[in-house]
């Protein structure tokens, strides 16, 4: 107890008094939502000796609901348009160059990153040597750098923060719009659908570049976004025929996510006017130090969770398979409240397996930490 109490009190001593500790609180929550998502929605199943994923969602449409919550990505742009810009405005204001600000920026995401491409090649060159099949390695490997994506989008957007400080929000919303009603209304070309990934993350992106640069919107402000983005979304799913599922499903024709589509973009906007109504309880509860403490050491290591968290839902299944046993929740097809129970059941596994990954490879985020 002497020593976590020790530790709490040199987080409070060692946090800036300006700091906005719930920024911090948001951009965890946001990644702790994608983690639990991805936990609970994603199958291993092994059929005739390969291994292909499998989604509840699919069999279980009653679990649509669960896509509403745990899919945050609009809050981690939201914050991390926040945080892009005001420290871009604070570099310039310390004389830093583009290229200074950009580098000690994106140093955090690019470490961890290479690190996970490294392992995995020598982790799938192993498996192929030892005779596993190719389509089981594929998947493996799909599965763990499928979250890249999502980085190397963020990297983009960041890259572009100078731009994104002079644009207003509206004008990606209407460039997602436009594609839409081209490809899905008018039976346009698919691949357009691809200009909404960079172009539907940067609104949620351009609105934190707003925040930072005129202050926290009100609450009125925070219900218009809320009230305004879930009818908007309502219409669009209900009217439209756009996916309620803010995650893909195998099987559905259309995914609200690979690529954006406008639903996925409104209903990122309710997400945002939810963390603006947010901020104050937040704050309040991050003034006891041990909450900001906790919530300030989970930061250090955000992005190796993220990374990692595959890896450890893919280290249990495997070690299961070792018992010889089709373990319920693990190797079963998710088609089944009973499979939800169980899946429930190995989250706390998956959580000890990534804590030991985080152990092992959070040095490599750690290093040199951008300041701003």
């Amino acid at each position: 107890m002497t020593r976590v109490r020790e530790l709490v009190e040199r987080t409070e001593a060692a946090t800036p008094p300006d700091r906005d500790r719930a920024v911090d609180a948001l951009r965890f929550l946001a990644i702790l939502g994608v983690v639990l998502g991805h936990w609970l929605v994603t199958g291993l199943i092994v059929d005739s000796g390969t291994v292909h994923g499998e989604s509840p969602l699919q069999y279980l449409p009653w679990l649509t609901p669960v896509s509403w919550v745990l899919q945050t990505l609009a809050v981690f742009f939201l914050v991390g348009g926040q945080m892009s810009a005001r420290g871009y405005l604070s570099a310039r204001a310390r004389g830093w160059s583009y290229g200074q600000w950009l580098v000690s920026r994106l140093g955090r995401l690019s470490r961890p990153v290479v690190v996970l491409v490294v392992v995995w090649a020598a982790v799938a060159g192993s498996m192929l040597a030892c005779g596993a099949d190719w389509p089981t390695v594929r998947t493996l490997v799909h599965l763990v750098m499928s979250p890249l994506w999502f980085l190397a989008v963020f990297a983009a957007l960041t890259a572009a923060t100078p731009l994104v400080t002079k644009l207003h929000p509206v004008w990606p919303v209407a460039v997602v719009l436009c594609v839409d009603v081209v490809r899905l209304g008018l039976d346009g070309p698919e691949w357009l659908g691809w200009v909404n990934v960079p172009v539907g993350w940067l609104v949620p992106f351009c609105l934190g570049s707003t925040w930072a640069r005129r202050g926290v919107p009100g609450r009125g402000t925070g219900w218009a976004l809320l009230l305004g983005g879930a009818a908007a979304t309502a219409g669009l799913v209900l009217l439209a025929g756009y996916p309620a599922a803010m995650v893909g499903v195998p099987g559905n024709g259309i995914s609200n996510l690979n690529p954006p589509t406008l639903a996925a973009v409104t209903f990122g906007l309710a997400q945002c006017g939810a963390t603006v109504l947010l901020l104050g309880p937040l704050r309040r509860v991050l003034r006891r130090p041990v909450v900001w403490a906790a919530v300030a050491l989970a930061n250090l290591s955000a992005m190796t969770i993220y990374l990692w968290h595959l890896t450890a839902l893919i280290a249990v299944t495997a070690a299961g398979r070792l018992t010889g046993e089709t373990l319920p929740g693990l190797h079963t097809v998710p088609a089944s409240g009973n499979w939800v129970l169980a899946r429930l059941a190995w989250l706390p596994v998956f959580a000890v397996v990534l804590l030991v990954l985080c152990a092992v490879f959070r040095r490599h985020e750690r290093g040199g930490v951008s300041k701003v």
